[in-house]
């Protein structure tokens, strides 16, 4: 069996650790953000106007917005590195499915969804291995697919590596993002950045996306 990356087992042992403190910080985080909750909105919208099909938030952490997107009608399921949060998620909506697992290394069939939600979890990656991550989102979803990916832009700079509170991650400029899907075989439909809020650092970034 393959050994898994180290900056995986730094990410996943980092959440675990913070568990039950970030689920109980992230829960209800959405209300708040209404540029946040229209995004995710657009997102959903345009897998229903596809003819819907299942979708997959990856990185979905302790679940909160796994079912977000099940209230807004979507087939969806959550998966994470870190056990502990697969657990809390578990507990919280034990309607929905979540399960252990990468994101490089998706245990889903080919063209098997219709979504694919990656909301800030692809901050922790090595810069490097962001294009091996976009072309597993290709893989797992179906001809004209949907992709929503958040992060931390970079305002105007380049990739960089920060303190996050949990372990290190990275803002990212928007259009190198973009530059990235766009290799993998997706097309831009949309973005919406929007600047920190009160107890927010850095503007946040966000790309809609079609395959094909």
């Amino acid at each position: 069996m393959t050994e898994p990356a180290p900056h995986l087992t730094t990410t996943a042992d980092a959440y675990d650790a913070v568990a039950v403190r970030y689920a109980d910080l992230v829960r209800d985080s959405l209300a708040g953000l209404p540029l946040d909750r229209a995004v995710i909105a657009a997102f959903a919208d345009s897998v229903r106007a596809a003819g819907a099909g299942p979708v997959a938030e990856l990185g979905c952490g302790p679940g909160y917005l796994t079912a977000h997107l099940r209230d807004l009608g979507l087939d969806v399921r959550g998966i994470d590195l870190s056990p502990v949060m697969i657990g809390l998620a578990r507990e919280a909506y034990p309607d929905l499915r979540f399960d252990v697992g990468s994101m490089d290394a998706l245990d889903l069939a080919d063209g098997s969804l219709a979504g694919v939600v990656s909301w800030y979890s692809l901050i922790h990656t090595p810069p490097q291995d962001v294009p091996a991550y976009v072309a597993e989102f290709r893989r797992v979803l179906a001809p004209g697919g949907r992709l929503l990916l958040g992060f931390f832009e970079a305002e105007g700079g380049p990739v960089t590596a920060f303190d996050h509170k949990v372990t290190t991650a990275y803002r990212w400029p928007v259009d190198e993002l973009a530059r990235i899907a766009a290799g993998a075989g997706f097309t831009e439909t949309g973005r919406m950045l929007r600047e920190p809020g009160e107890e927010e650092r850095f503007r946040r970034g966000h790309l809609l996306m079609r395959l094909g």
